[in-house]
């Protein structure tokens, strides 16, 4: 039903759009001729508005207006990021046609598709001011939204979903191009406090001006203290990030110089049960509530980790569940952009190092009967302490009795992770662009070479926890008892259940240039080719190191039974993948208020630097070939652009690693190549109905398909053709209305969101769904003088809703049941108050 009220709801408004021209009394904008603004006097096309007159610059030769531009972007203003109020980069993204984001990982780490490709974030290249901080998408658990995050030195968010994006950024299907406020004539400044009732108190603030004859300044940044939208019993969020720039203007253009620092800790939410095993209809909720319940607990602040090292010696390690992501980076850069002439020359460089410490308790089964997993570990529990009669519960590191059915009846594994990274990633590029006229219309040629020198390491250990089905749950031990009573062994070590099941440390390093090319030629006003090529050649050097499974020797305990250990040997790989990527398209303006446009992409990424230091890892290039159309429409304030897209993508690795609860390990390889095979349309719109009242919304429709799988294991491929590919639906979107007026002085804004997910599936198989859901928002913003008061809240009727399963355990057959019944919540209803002040 809430899917059919809001197609038509939809549909309705974007009829509504297409109408808007037709009656429109507004004067036509003066059309901006193509490259009338250059890269390097960019800096004040903030406030171009959001419709056909809006300045882009990511993904194209030269800043042009969106209307002109012959494939799908968007750009968020300071104004847009204000209404939309996000809870996270994720939320902010998620907003656009043919983004499907997952926001309830937390504030960083979430989950990004872009229409067409089926990845959870790798194709989507994080970039600021046209450079990327790290040069592939995702680093060792990390990608782009860990390092560049949003705060009131975000002027704007240019966002390009296929189109050029393969020929302007590696690996990527789309560019998130986060543009940074730099300074002018005009000393500016602005500071804001936000306060949220999920214990979130947040400073942000900026300042920037002139500093000199020609040269400006910019600084500013945010600092952060957050309970979280979950009850972890610690803080969620602590920390922040500053960046600064400084510009110098030149006679005939600018170089730039910027700083970014981040320091900043991010707790991660994964999957909880939310439905007994045993009985679906039986909700969980009394025990492990589902808005505000998670597995993190103040029982894993010190865990105590266990593993051998290749000397042989047993080594260990405390490690903090509340220390979450802990990311330390710092990059600098610089940006040179001038005009000699017509030719248009730029070069960026970077340079980023960086430290992760990552702790996370992941799901791992369902939860299982008390009686049923004790009587799992009897006849071992015989074996290793002899003549077990009975197997009972106690707290772990305890003699406290603790009884499973005096609650739910249940008991369930976590697995904790501990995982360690450094990385550096140096980038630049440097190109040229020269306007050419001839005979029959112009050119407008870009060359241009990209390179990097790149590498990450990485230590990890996951150890796997028995605990209890709880919010913050207490972890338990399993004791096997004689027939009197007196303790034998315990299955478990102060609530371990497998030290070390997985233990990996690897190092790799890596080098890459690209060269570029695009031409813009516009044959006649309005009718305009273009084409782009990218070719990448990399070399990567890495090595693993090698573990073997052994019995660390406690007789006391079954926990250190199957623990991985480093042998000592390690195994050294080499890599030289090579990429080429291409684009063609076409567009035709009618007038400035029509135009329609095609396009052709070939996307080949190459595998990433990781499998250098991965033992025995699925290397694979993949390639998407994507089509698209468009029809444009644009009056005053308004427009409606509507796209259809095909994409292609051939191999589709669905291969995955189950967790084999016998072992503790993630370690069953599923292994699942095919294609993917997606099609749909997406409608962006906006309609100013009137001076005071407007409507934004955003609309995607597809069929995401599984196609020609095959399988190496004996699973059957068979039963994944033409399936809806994994968590992701067929229509989602949202829409956003808002009033603004005057009244006594004061500037009111009021404003809401409606937004929907369709129904997904959690497997391959499409047994187990993930029903459709739509949430709430709404808040209001008043503004008078050098002040502004905002109020807004998410989700505000407590919708339920899942974004994902149990990756762990259910990505091949679903979880038994035919609507999840273990999967990660979308956060319940929150309120913030944004109070600021502008100078």
């Amino acid at each position: 039903m809430l899917k059919t009220i809001f197609a038509g709801t939809a549909l309705s408004a974007i009829c509504s759009a297409i109408a808007v021209p037709a009656r429109a009394q507004d004067a036509e904008p003066a059309q901006q001729q193509e490259g009338a603004v250059t890269p390097a006097d960019t800096s004040s096309v903030a406030e171009a508005g959001n419709g056909s007159d809006e300045i882009v610059i990511t993904g194209s030769t030269r800043a042009q207006r969106r209307f002109d531009a012959s494939f799908a972007i968007n750009t968020l203003s300071r104004e847009d990021i204000e209404k939309i109020a996000p809870v996270n980069f994720a939320d902010l993204i998620g907003q656009l046609p043919g983004f499907q984001t997952e926001i309830t990982g937390g504030e960083v780490q979430n989950i990004y598709r872009i229409r067409g490709l089926p990845n959870d974030g790798g194709f989507v290249s994080f970039q600021q001011d046209g450079l990327p901080l790290f040069h592939e998408n995702d680093g060792v658990f990390f990608r782009g939204d860990a390092i560049l995050k949003a705060d009131l030195m975000t002027d704007r968010v240019e966002v390009v979903r296929g189109g050029p994006a393969p020929v302007y950024a590696s690996y990527s299907g789309a560019i998130v191009n986060a543009i940074t406020v730099t300074g002018d004539e005009t000393p500016r400044g602005r500071a804001q406090v936000t306060l949220g009732d999920t214990g979130l108190y947040r400073l942000d603030a900026y300042q920037a001006g002139p500093l000199g004859k020609d040269t400006y300044y910019a600084i500013g940044g945010f600092l952060r203290h957050h309970d979280g939208y979950r009850d972890n019993g610690f803080a969620n969020d602590k920390g922040g990030q500053i960046r600064a720039n400084l510009k110098h203007d030149l006679a005939n253009g600018s170089v730039k110089f910027n700083v970014n620092y981040v320091n900043d800790h991010n707790v991660f939410y994964l999957p909880i049960p939310i439905a007994d095993p045993r009985d679906p209809s039986v909700s969980l909720d009394p025990y492990i509530d589902f808005f505000t319940g998670t597995m993190n607990s103040p029982a894993l602040r010190k865990v105590n980790l266990l593993w051998r090292d290749g000397a042989g010696q047993i080594q260990s390690r405390t490690s903090d569940l509340s220390d979450g992501r802990h990311m330390r980076m710092v990059n600098v850069g610089a940006q040179y952009e001038g005009d000699f002439g017509g030719w248009l020359v730029q070069a960026k460089g970077g340079f980023t190092r960086g430290k992760l410490d990552f702790t996370a308790f992941y799901s791992t089964t369902n939860p299982a009967d008390a009686n049923v997993f004790a009587n799992s570990y009897l006849a071992r529990s015989r074996t290793a302490f002899g003549n077990v009669a009975s197997l009972g519960y106690v707290l772990a590191g305890t003699t406290t009795a603790y009884d499973p059915y005096a609650a739910s009846g249940l008991v369930m594994q976590g697995q904790y992770r501990d995982i360690h990274s450094k990385f550096y990633s140096g980038q630049g590029t440097l190109s040229v662009a020269k306007r050419f006229e001839t005979g029959l219309g112009s050119h407008d040629l870009k060359l241009g070479l990209y390179a990097s020198a790149y590498g990450e390491d990485s230590r990890t250990t996951y150890q796997n926890f028995l605990i209890e089905v709880a919010g913050q749950p207490r972890t338990l031990d399993l004791v096997a008892y004689s027939a009197t009573g007196a303790e034998l062994g315990r299955v478990t070590d102060n609530g371990v259940l497998n030290y070390a099941a997985t233990l990996n440390q690897g190092d790799s390093d890596a080098t890459m240039y690209a060269l570029f090319a695009n031409d813009t030629w516009e044959i006649v006003p309005g009718l305009r080719l273009d084409g782009g090529i990218r070719h990448e050649r990399y070399s990567y050097k890495g090595w693993a190191a090698l573990t073997t499974q052994v019995n660390l020797g406690d007789p006391t305990t079954l926990a250190d039974d199957a623990t991985r250990a480093f042998t000592g040997a390690i195994v050294n790989q080499k890599l030289k993948p090579n990429v080429t990527n291409w684009t063609i398209g076409a567009n035709y303006d009618f007038s400035n208020h029509v135009g329609i446009y095609g396009r052709a992409s070939h996307l080949e990424t190459p595998p990433n630097i990781q499998t250098v230091m991965s033992i025995n890892p699925t290397i694979l290039t993949t390639v998407a070939d994507q089509y698209e159309a468009g029809l444009k429409l644009a009056w005053g304030r308004s427009y409606l652009y509507v796209t259809g897209f095909y994409t292609n993508f051939d191999p589709l690795n669905a291969s995955f690693l189950a967790f084999d609860p016998t072992t503790g390990r993630n370690d069953v390889n599923v292994p699942f190549i095919g294609e993917a095979q997606v099609k749909g349309v997406e409608f962006d719109g906006a309609w100013a109905v009137t001076p005071w009242f407007s409507l934004n919304g955003a609309l995607t429709i597809s069929d995401p398909k599984y196609k020609n799988f095959e399988s190496a294991t004996g699973a059957d491929p068979e039963q994944a053709e033409g399936n809806q590919i994994v968590r992701q639906p067929k229509i989602y979107g949202n829409i956003r209305p808002s009033f603004d007026f005057t009244t006594a002085g004061t500037e009111v804004s009021v404003y809401g969101r409606y937004t929907y997910m369709g129904k997904r599936y959690v497997d391959l198989y499409n047994n187990t769904a993930l029903p459709s859901y739509g949430t709430v928002g709404a808040g209001v913003t008043l503004r008078r003088g050098r002040w502004q008061v905002q109020v807004v809240g998410d989700n505000l009727f407590n919708a339920h809703g899942l974004t994902e399963g149990n990756t762990r355990t259910d990505s091949l057959s679903g979880q038994g049941s035919s609507e999840a019944i273990y999967g990660r919540p979308i956060f319940g209803r929150n309120v913030r108050l944004v109070v600021g002040t502008s100078w």
